[in-house]
């Protein structure tokens, strides 16, 4: 069984019991979570399609942790112009366990 949600402006899929890091969600930690935006829900044969969503599947999560992602480096380089730039930045993500999958 898994499905296709949408969080944070990206699509993923998920399982039961798994621990999926997703664009930060504005949750303490330990609180519970229901994501309702499934676009795909399978489960051994029957496959669903969402059209863009589906009304009647959401996930259970449970928020782990508030973190911040490795850190990315932004060098920009201008040949010849003696110009060089370094930047970093880190996202801040929300790291979830997924519960259930509840169809309805």
């Amino acid at each position: 069984m898994y499905a296709i949600l949408e969080t944070g402006g990206k699509q993923y899929k998920v399982t039961p019991e798994q621990v999926v890091e997703v664009e930060k969600l504005d949750f303490e930690k330990k609180d519970k979570v229901v994501l309702e935006k499934v676009l795909l829900f399978a489960d051994g044969d029957n496959l669903e399609i969402g059209r863009p969503y589906l009304e009647n599947v959401s996930v259970e999560a449970e928020v782990l942790a508030q973190v911040k992602a490795k850190k990315l480096v932004i060098f920009k380089y201008l040949r010849r112009k003696d110009s060089h730039t370094k930047n970093g930045h880190r996202q801040k993500i929300t790291r979830l366990l997924i519960n259930k999958i509840n169809k309805v």
